[in-house]
């Protein structure tokens, strides 16, 4: 006979993995435990390779590593057109309307007449009715796939109760929800980031039931996507930030200064870069902290780095060289395989390097970022914040003051939770600020916080779990 407990656990559960961010939020997070103590089993189907998961060792948890899913020109056309008219619908967003612009694609090579077309169609045709038919088009393509033939024997003979997706956007998971619709299996979609809505393109398929981080993140998932019921959506939290409030990432402050080589006694300003697709102005900022430091225009200062996740530090090597004395941490995510068509998404993390970004959180005076989540990650320490922008259109600089526009940005400049800096000047006048009086705006990064992130950190992959078990009830 059956115990209470194991009857709280006959149902099974599909987890998608699809990078590495995904990996650090629901792999190094308690979610697995949590989920190992209501689910009796565990499908992992993963768009990492299996060895990523070698700590996994228990006969609850299956991995699958799913083989790379290349698009074909058909596949690539209907979702292109997907995309396109939600961006055309919605181009009223300052986010949405710049992603439209850079989507576009200029000359006669057959990728741009290609491109040229989808914007052509989805210019008359753009509303939600338009859209969930270019996606019934899109699903069409995949019958012939092989790849989605393995995909389809995987999931059969793996078949969970209902399937969880980590991300809402990589393009090969539409092929997963497509076939999990035709195998009567309920899908849920986690909301990968705090732009992905209000700055992003379609998602990658139309999900039964989605989790998300806030009331403010369900407010925007219910205005971008019409067709979803309410009662669909849960609010969670987010994982991304749970390893926080765990002991096991704990590293002492003679550690931290050790470790980085750094002076307890001196102030330490962490600057954390964007990647480089959007992160051009990163040396130039770099520099201009260290300089200022050098010169004495900021006093009893060091300076950390830590570099984007998602690549590695080659593009520094010139600021390296000359400036010296700056402290670095390169982020220790090791590249699973490089033949993908993204790489950087098979990037991921060692347990260390969560440990060292926390102990970066706790033990760093400010934080200087351009406009990226690592701002939410200083906060929930209440330690303050600047946001560099000092591109524009008129400078020669690539222009990041144009995400000063976007909706998910403007409610962080709306809660006066940071300082903005849009040159030189600016960032050293609000660095001495802060460095005076770090407790000023600590009530409004507060209040931003709550906001943005809906749950307490320690109670967030209890949320997700709970969430997933009541849709199967």
């Amino acid at each position: 006979m059956k115990t209470k407990s194991e009857n709280n656990r006959i149902k099974t559960l599909g987890l998608v993995i699809t990078d590495g961010v995904g990996y650090r939020n629901f792999i190094l997070s308690t979610f697995i435990v949590e989920a190992s103590k209501q689910f009796q089993h565990i499908y992992i189907f993963s768009g990492l390779p299996k060895s990523a998961y070698s700590s996994l060792n228990t006969k609850d948890i299956t991995i699958i590593e799913l083989p790379v899913f290349r698009e074909n020109k058909l596949n690539w056309f209907f979702r292109k057109l997907k995309e396109v008219a939600h961006l055309k619908k919605h181009r009223a967003n300052p986010g949405i309307a710049d992603n439209l612009r850079m989507n576009y694609k200029s000359g006669f090579s057959p990728n741009a007449l290609l491109t040229k077309a989808v914007y052509f169609i989805s210019s008359i045709f753009h509303n939600e009715k338009a859209i969930l038919k270019y996606e019934r088009l899109q699903e069409s393509t995949f019958q012939r796939n092989e790849k989605v033939k393995f995909y389809q024997n995987t999931l059969a003979q793996n078949k969970p109760d209902i399937l969880f997706f980590t991300h809402q956007r990589p393009p090969f998971i539409a092929t997963l929800v497509y076939l999990a619709r035709k195998m009567h299996i309920p899908t849920a979609a986690f909301i990968f980031s705090w732009d992905n809505l209000a700055s992003k393109g379609r998602m990658a398929a139309t999900f039964d039931h989605y989790l998300v981080w806030s009331k403010l993140m369900k407010e925007e998932l219910l205005r971008f996507y019409p067709q979803t019921e309410e009662n669909n959506v849960s609010i969670v939290g987010t994982p991304q930030f749970e390893p926080y409030s765990l002991s096991t990432y704990n590293y002492n402050r003679k550690w931290f200064d050790d470790k980085f080589g750094l002076k307890e006694n001196l102030k330490t300003i962490c600057y954390s870069c964007a990647d480089k697709s959007i992160g051009p102005n990163d040396p130039l900022v770099i520099a201009t902290i260290a300089k200022a430091i050098k010169n004495g225009h900021l006093r009893d200062c060091q300076l950390l780095v830590r570099t984007s996740p998602a690549e590695d530090e080659s593009r520094f090597k010139e600021t390296k060289e000359k400036l010296p004395f700056i402290h670095w941490n390169h982020p220790k995510w090791t590249q699973t395989r490089g033949a993908h068509p993204e790489p950087w998404s098979q990037r991921i993390p060692e347990k260390e390097d969560i440990a060292e970004l926390k102990a970066i959180l706790q033990y760093c005076d400010i934080n200087v970022n351009m406009c990226s989540t690592m701002s939410l990650d200083f906060m929930l320490f209440d330690k303050p914040v600047i946001n560099t922008v000092f591109g524009n259109k008129h400078n020669g600089r690539y222009d990041d003051q144009r995400f000063l526009n976007y909706e998910h940005y403007v409610n962080v400049i709306k809660s006066g939770a940071v300082k903005i800096a849009k040159d030189e000047d600016e960032l050293i006048m609000a660095l001495n600020t802060y460095l005076e009086n770090p407790d000023l705006d600590s009530e409004n990064r507060k209040l931003l916080i709550q906001k943005e992130i809906g749950e307490d950190l320690d109670k967030t992959t209890n949320y997700c779990v709970s969430a997933l078990k009541k849709i199967i009830e």
